[in-house]
């Protein structure tokens, strides 16, 4: 970006840069300097809204773990609706891949970025744990409905589902193939459930 042109949103245009070093080039590749050129502007501009590189990428992390939560909020009130493995398969259409990735690949190389979410947002708000909790939501409200069985552990299967996208963050990143195997996971964790409320 040329000198002297403003930069409209500088903390996201920071952010979305984050994201292209991270899915481009992987995590150990991350720093202010590779930031600041990904995003194509001065690394004084990063400085004089953050005070340090690690401040930064909590700030990140904290803005993204906000969009990933709200991205599922609404899945415990689709019980009912659908069957239960289109809407599980909906999570991963749901989330921006880019932060899925990003976020999954930059807590595991970095997990202090965690307790620095957390001190922001509170406790279990980092990363894929409020996904978790939607999920677990929303299969305890279809178990209710007699959509899930009686004899199934919520928790656990949020858990499980969880972990399916967080492996493919980690390994097939923003790649065509990820929905078609997250739908498969799903489709062989319900198999059996009603599809009709009892």
């Amino acid at each position: 970006m040329p000198r002297g042109v403003a930069t409209p949103e500088p903390r996201q245009h920071l952010f979305a840069a984050v994201e292209r070093v991270i899915v481009g080039e992987g995590p150990s590749r991350l720093t202010s300097r590779a930031v600041t050129r990904e995003a194509g502007v001065a690394t004084g501009l990063l400085f004089s809204h953050f005070t340090n590189f690690d401040e930064f990428l909590v700030g990140y992390a904290v803005d993204r773990s906000f969009q990933l939560a709200s991205a599922v909020a609404g899945l415990p009130a689709r019980a009912g609706s659908a069957t239960v493995t289109e809407n599980l398969s909906e999570i991963g259409q749901a989330l921006p891949l880019d932060t899925l990735v990003t976020m999954t690949r930059l807590m595991a190389y970095r997990p202090g970025i965690t307790a620095g979410v957390e001190a922001v947002l509170g406790d279990g708000s980092a990363g894929l744990q409020p996904v978790e909790r939607a999920i677990f939501r929303y299969l305890t409200a279809e178990q209710q409905l007699g959509r899930v069985p009686a004899s199934a552990d919520p928790e656990a299967l949020a858990l499980v589902v969880t972990g399916v996208l967080h492996h493919l963050a980690l390994t097939d990143g923003t790649g065509p193939l990820a929905a078609g195997r997250l739908h498969r996971a799903i489709a062989a964790l319900t198999d059996g459930f009603p599809t009709v409320a009892q």
